[in-house]
């Protein structure tokens, strides 16, 4: 594996990385996949160095070539930029998709199916102030909870 975008000033930390059960990033729900790789680097106290190293053998294999592409194209490469990329180079080109799945996103099941659908949506969207969340999530739920809800 080549080293050369880990910058030199920062070194790269032999330490052991535990082994992990997570899916390989497949081009959807980047920011699920982002969100799962952060919480093994904090569990495990991760360096900064190492991050897109751990990270880019979670890649799938058309992944991985948009990874290599990206190394070979920046000279300053951190965490921040590799996950900033993937989620603009993976978003989903309808605008607003997200946004327009969570708005319409209606209760089929039971209160925690509908908790997690909703949560699932509500992460990748940012057009929605904190404040108003709490109404967006009370009008996707089933009507006779609605109203019990603004009670």
């Amino acid at each position: 594996m080549n080293y050369d975008f880990i910058d030199s000033n920062i070194g790269f930390n032999n330490q052991h990385i535990p082994n992990i059960d997570m899916r390989k990033f497949d081009g959807k729900d980047q920011v699920t996949w982002i969100l799962h790789m952060e919480q093994f680097f904090d569990l495990h106290d991760v360096s900064h160095a190492q991050k897109i190293c751990i990270a880019s053998v979670y890649l799938k294999q058309n992944q991985f070539v948009w990874y290599r592409w990206i190394c070979s194209h920046k000279s300053i490469f951190c965490w921040i930029i590799f996950a900033e990329g993937l989620v603009a180079h993976y978003v989903d080109t309808k605008t607003n998709a997200f946004f327009s799945q969570l708005i319409n996103l209606k209760q089929k099941g039971s209160m925690v199916e509908h908790i997690e659908d909703f949560q699932r949506l509500n992460i990748k969207v940012n057009d929605i102030p904190k404040e108003h969340r709490i109404d967006v999530f009370i009008s996707t739920l089933k009507d006779n909870i609605q109203h019990d809800a603004h009670l």
